[in-house]
């Protein structure tokens, strides 16, 4: 609280704004026009805002949190953009830090909140890095308002707001857009493309999460231009599926995202999902219910909806490894190895993501055992859930008999008692036990030592019948 008073008291000078000449003035909007009162936006935020302001910077709430004001939507986070550089941010607040290495940005902590506050940045020249396909690999360079402004994609992310003086700036007429339902592109779309490819996901993500029509000349080039997202680093490419598939919007983007081509370049392989019948019911049955879950403001998951969308992949090698007589078990853990790798090429799944999936693949074989202790052992897994989830999807596409399903939910909700009633008799092949012959004379060849023997076996059958080093009892398989 002192380091603040003497903030607003004496304006040290080593925190000086940056005075850079801006290259075009904004329409400032009332807030009778665009309709944000300071109240809607969330108290870390404006304490951000405020403290910069105080501290002599500017600083405004910008991009995604102002378009989904507008918009009627209620943000998931804000982000501040301010003139001071990432170490007067710094200095501002104690619970803060620089992160990034393309674009140096400070986390501020307010709360339970964390404000992403960056430095306006500057326009491109002929020494920005790039690669050979003309994507920007590196642009650590501050400018003016106007100039951050004129970077931003999207004329509806080109907004800035003031929560002090409840007003937002317009450089680009991005408030008309947003209410004339059309997403328009700053600059030359082809030219943005290339510097980054990602923007041509976005697109689709931000017309199907706003109802908003691409513009033509923002639509026209994605198709021939969507190899150039092969060049995207996997780990970011896999931040914007996410973004994409926990939009609320997934069944849009999804269709959009075939309607525009762009398929191929996310998820190599859903095409080929997608063209299955049995696989595309599959997906977009987890697809909606992953919407529907958002727009509740409940809990989503990466890994189960990513072991939604390659199920089928994984489905179809196993079954062809079976096909070429592969013993069942490893047989699937070959099968989400390849897949798993295979999509690793595009997307940074991580370990734990991956792990987290193939637990829930490798119970799926596991549910069709109701005999003995299986079925316990099952309901004690951390994935259990998760696995259920999962093979409910299953048998409500078809892909099962339904019984299995609803079998699991009674035994799930059942006592003691009614679970062994819905056990189901172990029909299979028993093996033959063998009792152990001791050589010592004293115990009369089958005495007191075969009898601890023959007990020991017994204690062993049941584990014989799901042993306790099945694939699907470690996490992963591993």
């Amino acid at each position: 609280m002192l380091r603040k008073f003497i903030h607003r008291v004496f304006k040290r000078g080593e925190h000086k704004p940056l005075h850079l000449p801006g290259k075009a003035d904004a329409t400032v909007l009332p807030v009778a026009q665009h309709g944000i009162h300071r109240e809607q936006v969330s108290s870390g935020a404006r304490r951000t805002c405020e403290t910069l302001q105080q501290g002599g910077f500017k600083a405004y709430i910008v991009g995604g949190a102002v378009r989904d004001l507008i918009a009627g939507i209620h943000p998931k986070d804000y982000d501040v953009a301010t003139n001071a550089t990432p170490d007067q941010v710094r200095n501002l607040f104690r619970r803060s830090r620089i992160i990034g290495r393309r674009f140096q940005i400070v986390h501020v902590m307010q709360g339970g909140e964390t404000l992403e506050v960056s430095t306006f940045r500057g326009a491109h020249t002929e020494e920005t890095l790039k690669d050979e396909h003309g994507r920007v690999l590196r642009d650590n360079v501050w400018g003016s308002m106007s100039d951050d402004a004129a970077r931003r994609d999207f004329t509806v992310n080109a907004l800035y707001y003031d929560p002090s003086a409840e007003t937002v700036h317009d450089y680009h007429h991005g408030v008309a857009d947003l209410k004339q339902k059309v997403l328009r592109m700053i600059g030359e779309p082809k030219a943005r493309y290339r510097e980054d490819p990602v923007r041509m996901l976005r697109a689709v993500r931000l017309s199907a999460k706003l109802n908003l029509e691409l513009d033509p000349a923002v639509r026209e080039p994605i198709r021939a231009m969507a190899s150039l997202i092969e060049n995207v680093p996997p780990a970011r490419l896999f931040d914007e599926m996410l973004k994409l598939l926990f939009s609320g919007h997934a069944v849009e983007c999804v269709k959009r995202l075939r309607d525009d081509g762009l398929h191929h370049g996310v998820l190599p392989l859903l095409d080929v999902i997608l063209e299955q019948p049995m696989g595309e019911k599959f997906v977009m049955l987890a697809l909606e219910s992953t919407d529907q879950r958002v727009r509740e403001g409940k809990a989503v998951s990466p890994s189960y909806l990513f072991a939604t969308l390659l199920w089928h992949e994984v489905l179809a090698n196993w079954e062809a490894r079976k096909t070429r007589g592969e013993v069942a078990i490893p047989a699937l853990y070959e099968a989400m190895d390849e897949v798993l790798d295979l999509q690793a090429e595009k997307l940074a799944i991580t370990r734990r993501i991956a792990g987290d999936i193939k637990e829930i693949w490798a119970l799926q074989p596991r549910f069709e055992k109701r005999a003995g202790k299986t079925p316990y052992r099952l309901l004690e897994l951390p994935r259990f859930r998760a696995g259920y989830d999962f093979l409910c999807l299953r048998a409500q596409s078809g892909e099962i008999d339904d019984d299995i399903a609803q079998w699991w939910e009674r035994f799930q909700e059942a006592d003691g008692p009614a679970r062994e009633a819905l056990l189901v008799p172990d029909s299979g092949p028993r093996k033959r036990r063998r009792r152990r012959r001791s050589n010592s004379k004293s115990d009369g060849g089958s005495g007191g030592n075969g009898g601890g023997n023959d007990r020991q076996d017994a204690h062993g059958s049941t584990d014989k019948e799901e042993p306790a080093s099945t694939p699907g009892d470690a996490p992963g398989g591993e």
